[in-house]
């Protein structure tokens, strides 16, 4: 049986940014339709763009 890997949260996201504009947050990835109606729909969403936003991953490769 494969192990099925955790959804990602967007608020862990490099790509979800304050917007001054707006005054919120928001996504700088513009999801096609197919993609962000799967976000919508499904929970367990992966979403293909997600990078976890590290700021220690810098120190640990001076290290």
């Amino acid at each position: 049986m494969a192990k099925k890997e955790p959804a990602t949260s967007c608020e862990l996201c490099v790509n979800y940014v304050w917007d001054d504009f707006d005054e919120c947050y928001s996504c700088l990835v513009n999801l096609d339709e197919d993609e962000y109606i799967a976000f919508v729909s499904n929970p367990n969403y992966r979403c293909p763009y997600f990078h976890l936003d590290d700021e220690y991953s810098i120190v640990r490769k001076q290290n």
